[in-house]
Order: structure tokens, then C-alpha cells, then sequence
């Protein structure tokens, strides 16, 4: 009697081109990551060490501060958040006030006292570079546990002594970085980024219409080829004296280290959404901008439409001028201020809030507004690590994405024309690109005065950003020029956010 056996079919990948099909798909690289190589060459570059610990940030869910809306049941909604736990900004804003006051009364350094010293440091950098090196080789403790010296024999004290073929080898460092750039040496295996002032250097960026083939990334060698380090327009930076938080501005937030999440927003009685959850360093840009009742106001590049959200609930706009350049994103905007201002039709659109679709470059109401917000786009840093769409880095998107900081500088001039004289504007990005952040403000200073005769007045945040100290983790006021930036950090893991503000004088 015959038996029936079972048969079990074992899948093979055969060798053919479907193999290689399937080895291929499994090896390319997405979007994401084409950023984080990208970031890891230029960021840590920039940063050096302290990249690891914002890379780790960058790629961990980041962290949210709920804004409550006046417009609906404002004093249940600050209780909700409160009974979970959830701190209200201003609270922390006074103790911090209060423990300034009682620690310090000195006032702070001004930012511009130690940022124009970056002309001479060369020599040091150079110093710093062998000691490195030097280092690297020889082990820090002697063999009786004390910290180590240098060998006698690297001791260039007495040159007399050298032979003369030696001699010709040691030169100036501005002369051997000259040399190697005429014998085309490849600058990107050993960056120059001055390790006191760490992005100060970075103020000018290569124009992307001169980048050869438009590679899909520049070394932050050729960067330094732009590099100039003295600013050829008038050129003013003080400190911002005055800061004065929104008397009806709720904005909560947990504690460092805490990273709970907010309850979603419900409806309230009046219609519109209870509370509206953004990152915490966006919020900062609307903050520092102090709009003031009666205040004429634009954001330059308005959607999604939190940062407008921030400054309407201040309630101190007189007319908040909302412009971007797709009617899509002036949709999301439209929506989002339905959901959340009463009676959109009647009593906002189109008398107190105003949408304007516009390139805001070309934008031509000159000398009009009190007070400008350019949120301007970028490569927005903690997006492209996490979502495939919209990703700057897109393949076909290399030469929009080069132009960037070309675009940036182009609408931060535009906005400088559009303040009327004693006006001021913030300008922003949630990016940690020197390029895109310093280096547009100069470059943008520098257009307006050379074509428009338009001079300004960087002011000096420092203050103000020390008051928010146990919310946010802020980069070294040494590494920035023109700005503060929020810097991501696991405990806070909030921004990035460059933000600079600029007074047009009169």
C-alpha cells in the first residue's frame, strides 16, 4: 500500500538578477539617511564632541509644550494640565527673575564684547591642533603618576640649532594654509573650526549657483574659502535690557527630565480646541519678538501657524499680517486658526488676521510694519532624521536644498525693507547650521546696507534666554555671533531653534 507523504515547499532565493534586485533594495540609502550622514560630517565637524549627545536628541520623539487658548475654557484647561502634572512657563519665568536678582547684581557680558576677537586666532588654532596630536601619541601621566611633558626633542625653542633644510618646512600658518590651497590639499581631513568660538567662523556660505555639479553635499572646507572674518557695513550690538512675559500667555511644559506626554486637545464650549501642543523652542521666536498692543505685525512665512497662534494669544496684536508662498500651507493655516480662534469669520478673517500668499522676498509694503517674524524655511534638522516625505534631502531636491541659505538671506533682507524705522523683526530656524543661521544674518546685514543704505542693531539676548534656563538647553553664547540657539537635549529635548533679533535703526 502506497503512502501519501507530505511535501513542504522550502523557499530559495535563486541566483539571478532577482537576488541582486533584492541586495540592492536592502543597501539603499532613504532619505534619512542622506541627512544623518550629511549631519554627522558637518555637525560634528562643528560641534566635535557635544554632536553625539544632540545626534542622540535629534533621533529620540522630541519633546512638546502646550499652549492654552484663550478663546476656550482657559481656567479648566490650566487646571487639567495641572492636575497632570504640567508647569505654567510664567511660574518659572518669576523664580527665575527672583533668583537673578539674588545671586548677581552684576549685569551680564555683553554678547558683541567677545565675539569680534576671532581675527588672530590661527596661530592658536594650530597650537591647539599639535598639542592634540601630540597627545594622541604620548600618554598624559609620567610614569611617577604626574601629568606627562613634551619630549625635549619636539621643543622648537631654539630654531638656530635646526638644520636649515628643516627650517624651510616650518612656516606661518597662514602661509601653509596658502601653500595647500594652491597645491590643492583637501582642507576637509582637517577642518579649521576654531575651538574657543566653535560656529563663530562660519558667517558666510558658499553661493549655490558657484558649487561645480551640484554634489549632493559641500565639505566645510570650501566654506572656509568665503570665510571673512571682519564685517564691511555698520555694524551695532547691545543688550536687550527689557523683557516682559505675556500677562494672558499660558504655556505649560514638564520639568527637565520629565518627558510625559500632553492629553490631546478637546473641544470647549465656545467651539474651538482647548489647548494646541507645539515644540517648546518654537515658541521662543513669537516671545522675544515682545509684541506690543496696537502693534502692526507680520509673519513673513507663516505656516503651519503656531508661531502666529503664540502671538495672538497674547492678546496684544492689532493686525497680524499671516503670508506664505502655497496656497496648500495657507490652507493649514486657515485651519488651524478655525480651530482655534472664536468666531474666525466674523470677528479675525480678513480685519485682525489677514493671509497673504506671497514669495516673501517679493513682498513690497515697505516701511510698515512694527514687528516682523521670519521663520524662514530650512533644512529643517529633526524632520529629515525621521520622515521620508518632504525630505530636503531627496535626491531630486539637491540643488533646492543648496540654494537654501541664498533663499534664507533673500527674505531676511526683504523683511529688513519692510520694518519701518525703529522696528524690529526675529528672525529664526530650526536648524543647527552656522550657515543657515549666523551666516544668513550676516549675509543679509551686509545686502541691505550695501543695496538699501539699511543699517541695524543685533540685540543681544542673553539676558532673556538665562531666564528660561530650566526649561531649555541653549548653545555657548561663544559659538554664535548674532543669535541664541536652543540645542537638542535628551532631559529637554526640544529645537533645534536659532533665533536672532534685529532692530532697523532709524
Amino acid at each position: 500500500m502506497l503512502r501519501v507523504r507530505s511535501i513542504v515547499l522550502l523557499p530559495r532565493r535563486w541566483k539571478s538578477g532577482a537576488k541582486k534586485r533584492w541586495n540592492v533594495l536592502q543597501n539603499k540609502k532613504n532619505n534619512c539617511d542622506r541627512a544623518l550622514e550629511n549631519f554627522d560630517d558637518f555637525y560634528g565637524s562643528v560641534y566635535g564632541s557635544r554632536w553625539k549627545n544632540m545626534r542622540a536628541a535629534l533621533l529620540t520623539r522630541h519633546k512638546y509644550i502646550a499652549l492654552v487658548n484663550n478663546f476656550g475654557d482657559t481656567e479648566q484647561t490650566c487646571s487639567m494640565l495641572e492636575m497632570d502634572g504640567a508647569i505654567n512657563m510664567k511660574s518659572l519665568i518669576n523664580l527665575a527673575q527672583e533668583r537673578l536678582k539674588e545671586t548677581s547684581s552684576e549685569p551680564m557680558p555683553a554678547q558683541g564684547q567677545s565675539r569680534h576677537e576671532i581675527e588672530g586666532k590661527l596661530d592658536t588654532l594650530l597650537r591647539k591642533q599639535q598639542e592634540r596630536e601630540v597627545s594622541s601619541i604620548y600618554p598624559s601621566l609620567g610614569d611617577d603618576g604626574l601629568p606627562g611633558t613634551l619630549p625635549q626633542q619636539l621643543k622648537f625653542d631654539n630654531l638656530e640649532q635646526k638644520p636649515k633644510d628643516e627650517l624651510q618646512e616650518i612656516l606661518p600658518f597662514e602661509q601653509s594654509l596658502t601653500k595647500a590651497l594652491e597645491e590643492d590639499v583637501r582642507l576637509d581631513e582637517n577642518r579649521l573650526v576654531d575651538p574657543q568660538f566653535g560656529t563663530g567662523g562660519l558667517y558666510e556660505y558658499m553661493p549655490a549657483h558657484s558649487i561645480k555639479g551640484m554634489e549632493d553635499w559641500v565639505a566645510e572646507s570650501e566654506h572656509y574659502k568665503y570665510y571673512q572674518t571682519s564685517a564691511d557695513f555698520p555694524l551695532k550690538i547691545e543688550q536687550e535690557t527689557s523683557f516682559q512675559y505675556p500677562e494672558h500667555l499660558s504655556l505649560y511644559t514638564y520639568e527637565m527630565g520629565n518627558c510625559s506626554d500632553f492629553k490631546a486637545p478637546k473641544k470647549c464650549l465656545t467651539g474651538v480646541l482647548s489647548h494646541f501642543m507645539m515644540d517648546g523652542g518654537s515658541t521662543l521666536p513669537p516671545l522675544f519678538l515682545q509684541v506690543q498692543p496696537g502693534e502692526r505685525v507680520l509673519d513673513a512665512c507663516a505656516s503651519p501657524g503656531g508661531k502666529s497662534l503664540v502671538m495672538l494669544q497674547t492678546l496684544h496684536v492689532d493686525q497680524l499680517v499671516c503670508n506664505d508662498i502655497q496656497e496648500s500651507r495657507l490652507n493649514k493655516l486657515r485651519k488651524v486658526m478655525q480651530e482655534y480662534l472664536f468666531d474666525f469669520k466674523e470677528r479675525w478673517a480678513g480685519k485682525r488676521l489677514i493671509f497673504s500668499q506671497s514669495d516673501a522676498r517679493n513682498l513690497g509694503d515697505y516701511d510698515s510694519f512694527d514687528k516682523i517674524l521670519v521663520d524662514v524655511p530650512c533644512t529643517t534638522d529633526r524632520h529629515v532624521l525621521n520622515e521620508q516625505d518632504n525630505n530636503i534631502f531627496k535626491p531630486t531636491r539637491i540643488k533646492e536644498r543648496l540654494r537654501i541659505p541664498e533663499l534664507q538671506a533673500g527674505i531676511l533682507t526683504n523683511c529688513l525693507r519692510l520694518l519701518r524705522p525703529g522696528g524690529s523683526l526675529v528672525y529664526s530656524t530650526c536648524s543647527l547650521s552656522p550657515i543657515q543661521n549666523d551666516g544668513v544674518v550676516h549675509m543679509a546685514l551686509q545686502k541691505a546696507f550695501a543695496e538699501h543704505n539699511i543699517t541695524a542693531t543685533i540685540k543681544d539676548l542673553s539676558q532673556q534666554t538665562a531666564l528660561f534656563s530650566d526649561v531649555f538647553k541653549f548653545e555657548h553664547p561663544k559659538g554664535l555671533k548674532y543669535g541664541q540657539m536652543v540645542v537638542p537635549y535628551l532631559p529637554a529635548n526640544f529645537g533645534p531653534m536659532y533665533f536672532s533679533k534685529i532692530t532697523r535703526n532709524s
